[in-house]
């Protein structure tokens, strides 16, 4: 059999095959002994917990996958909220007539992602709509992980004189995206970057009190976040163009198809915001971690227009860096 069935959700014969043959062969590990309906955890002290569901299009891209995007992203979110990602549900909906080559294939790009964030998957759902009815392949996750960071990250503990600072260069995955989904001669040039950063924000937790926010661009891109971490405040930010590091061809894919790089989705780059005085023993911690060799402080905090982001340009103007507006690319992650 190539594709899947309708019958491979009704919990039958053809389901059981599905979910024990396929699906749990590749997920089982020591925390998911057997199919039940839940895994016993054994969690001490403080947890994280979070949700997603990725509904990219398309499913394979350069540089990735829906099954790599959904372990890595799930785990970013824990990992900026200053936990270690533990443990892993996932859920799928699949449509009827997918091809059973790649479940398999993104079932693979799951396994290895998992194996290489350290965690653990531990249960798990499969659902089949009609044909036409679905996207292909749908995954929602649940994250858990323990809270390893003890200080607050917040919005609220940002202060005037902070530095903020950035992860890495951006734009890549949603270029990716955009250029992979309209079969654009420059698609193969460009690579997502989505990627584990627990290293990262581990390393960054050595900060103590003196990390105060940290937050993935993922949908809307850094102009979100930045947005995001001073709105309904009385102090602003202000951001150097220049320094803001790209990823490799962005700039001019971007200024070719209209493009602000600074808007689009990233999935293996954060934003902090750090004491002024930490700003540089920041860079040194991101720089020496595997994959924050281009970090870069893009920033301060201050109050001169509370509320607003300011985008010191490159051409040594200054104008308003808003929320994202509209919609630049629909199932993006």
């Amino acid at each position: 059999m190539d594709i899947i069935k309708l019958e491979h959700g009704s919990g039958g014969a053809l389901s059981r095959k599905l979910t024990e043959e396929l699906i749990y062969e590749n997920l089982k590990n020591e925390r998911y002994p057997e199919l039940s309906d839940a895994t016993i955890l054994d969690i001490k002290g403080q947890f994280a917990f979070t949700t997603d569901t990725y509904t990219i299009d398309p499913l394979f891209f350069p540089g990735g996958d829906i099954g790599k995007l959904a372990i890595f992203g799930t785990c970013n979110d824990l990992a900026v909220s200053g936990a270690k990602p533990l443990y892993l549900s996932l859920a799928f909906v699949i449509e009827e007539g997918f091809p059973i080559a790649d479940l398999k294939r993104i079932l693979s790009s799951i396994r290895r992602a998992a194996n290489e964030a350290g965690i653990r998957i531990v249960t798990g759902d499969t659902k089949v709509v009609p044909k036409n009815r679905g996207g292909g392949i749908y995954i929602n996750t649940t994250g858990i992980g323990t809270r390893e960071f003890r200080h607050r990250i917040s919005g609220s503990r940002i202060e005037s004189g902070d530095a903020v600072v950035i992860s890495g260069p951006i734009g890549s995955h949603g270029i990716a995206i955009m250029a992979s989904r309209e079969s654009l001669p420059v698609g193969p040039q460009v690579k997502s970057d989505v990627a584990f950063l627990y290293p990262l924000c581990r390393n960054l937790y050595q900060l103590g009190e003196d990390l105060k926010f940290m937050r993935d661009a993922t949908r809307g891109g850094i102009a979100a976040v930045l947005n995001e971490a001073i709105s309904d405040t009385e102090l602003s930010m202000n951001i150097n163009e220049s320094s803001i590091p790209l990823g490799e061809k962005v700039d001019a894919i971007s200024n070719i198809l209209g493009l602000n790089p600074l808007e689009i989705a990233n999935e293996g780059v954060f934003i902090a915001v750090v004491r002024g005085s930490r700003g540089e023993r920041a860079l040194s911690l991101l720089r020496e971690t595997r994959g924050g060799d281009r970090a870069q402080i893009i920033g301060h905090v201050d109050s001169a227009y509370p509320g607003k982001v300011i985008l010191e340009t490159i051409s040594g103007g200054k104008r308003i860096l808003d929320f994202p507006r509209g919609l630049m690319l629909p199932r993006i992650c």
